[in-house]
């Protein structure tokens, strides 16, 4: 069943103008957006990124990651790059646990959007994923919890589709065996 929930999410991903690309390790995924980055790259600090010195690795790879507040940052990001909490594969959706500024910022300020996900941590829908979302919100603070399919899209009364208006144009969703399973971790 774990091969046709990866397959239904890239399907879906895909249709929703997602890249999806599977990466056999996290280097082919920083390799990859080495590749395609442009500018200044927002990489928050998570407890994953620490783990994997994901900025660290992007750096060796010529990435320019921007150090300071991402506040500070403004319309020079080119690039965001996270991890995620967990996929929907009936959509294509994956969900990051944004209560962090950081995260917030680095996922609507860029033309492009890197995603680094488990392929453990794709759902079959929004109902598998009731138990996690009680979890997200069951502390005493209020909790952001964003939900990104396909790159940033919006349309005016006479149905004019913009892209990349209200976020990135891009959004690129790199599938990495090992990563974290871990759906509560980002």
């Amino acid at each position: 069943m774990m091969e046709t929930l990866n397959e239904q999410f890239m399907e879906m991903a895909g249709r929703a103008g997602a890249e999806v690309q599977q990466c056999a390790e996290l280097g082919d995924a920083i390799t990859f957006i080495a590749e395609k980055a442009q500018g200044v790259t927002l990489v928050p600090e998570t407890p994953l990124a620490k783990r994997h010195a994901l900025r660290q690795q992007l750096q060796a790879k010529g990435v320019q990651v921007h150090e300071g507040s991402f506040r500070e940052a403004g319309q020079i990001t080119g690039a965001g790059v996270t991890f995620c909490n967990f996929a929907m594969a009936d959509t294509g959706t994956v969900v990051l646990e944004s209560t962090d500024e950081e995260i917030r910022l680095a996922t609507t300020l860029p033309e492009r959007h890197f995603v680094i996900l488990d392929p453990a941590t794709i759902l079959e829908d929004n109902l598998a994923a009731v138990e996690i979302m009680t979890s997200l919100h069951s502390g005493s603070e209020p909790r952001f919890v964003a939900y990104i399919t396909g790159p940033s899209r919006t349309a005016d009364i006479e149905r004019v589709l913009t892209i990349g208006c209200h976020g990135p144009r891009e959004l690129y969703l790199l599938l990495v065996d090992g990563v974290s399973s871990e759906l509560l971790e980002i």
